[in-house]
């Protein structure tokens, strides 16, 4: 039998990132509920703005608004000291973002507080610094380089302590939920394992502005029709808070330049 040749390469931070997020995302009793939302009136706004928002950027802000109102989305487990839930005031969105460091395509996210109070253009300026920046310009990036640089049993601790104690340090480190999207691409993931007791994703947006939306969540925390309800005031405000806003702003820049 012939031999095949090889080599060994050790893991790069970033990969190291992703392998301690989904160690502490194991044991997380993740459900996906879908729903097909139109969201025709957000393409149509998106095609009238001279810069439209990312459409990630979009669901962190419109999630944000139902998270505002919908108590049990600002949740999150935590086993120690004992079995409890820890309640934020107020969300924090953890948005996937790739980036290339030292010559690999990497993973990082970035940290949002308070997104549905943020204007749309705010939150634009925010994804261009994560996409463009030089990666350890990125204080979110930065620290997770260098907690990634520890040696493996002191992450383990930093990561156990980060996500069972205290909710406030959990919210802080890693948000109260999570954003990915990868439908631009093409493709999407069916599933997401993340530290979060809630995430989204959604499929390929059609030409008729139909698409499939999932929102994983962590059913210690919540049940089955809090999460069905969620998605469908996430369309609603889509469909018209967030629109509303797109338009204003177009409004606004207009009279700004004399049109």
């Amino acid at each position: 039998m012939a031999s095949v040749s090889g080599r060994r390469k050790s893991l790069s931070p970033p990969r190291r990132l992703i392998c301690d997020l989904l160690r502490a995302s194991s044991k997380i009793p993740i459900i996906t509920f879908e729903r097909r939302m139109d969201l025709s009136p957000v393409v149509a706004a998106r095609a009238c703005v001279s810069r439209a928002p990312s459409w990630a950027l979009l669901f962190v802000k419109a999630f944000g608004l139902v998270a505002a109102r919908r108590q049990e989305l600002r949740r999150a487990y935590l086993p120690l000291p004992w079995p409890h839930l820890w309640e934020a005031d107020a969300s924090s969105a953890s948005v996937a973002v790739e980036r290339e460091y030292q010559g690999e395509p990497c993973v990082f996210f970035g940290l949002v507080t308070s997104p549905e109070t943020r204007p749309l253009s705010e939150l634009m300026e925010k994804l261009e610094d994560w996409r463009t920046k030089p990666v350890h310009e990125i204080s979110n990036f930065r620290r997770s380089l260098r907690y990634a640089s520890y040696p493996l049993l002191a992450r383990r601790f930093l990561w156990w302590y980060a996500t069972s104690w205290f909710g406030k340090v959990k919210a802080r480190n890693f948000g109260t939920f999570g954003v990915s999207l990868t439908g631009a691409s093409g493709a999407t993931a069916t599933n997401l394992i993340c530290p979060l007791t809630t995430s989204l994703n959604c499929g390929v947006i059609q030409p008729d502005g139909t698409v499939d939306v999932r929102l994983h969540f962590d059913h210690r925390v919540m049940d089955g029709m809090p999460a069905a309800r969620a998605l469908a005031e996430l369309e609603e405000v889509l469909r018209t808070e967030i629109v509303a806003e797109m338009l204003n702003e177009t409004v606004t820049r207009a009279v700004e330049v004399g049109v």
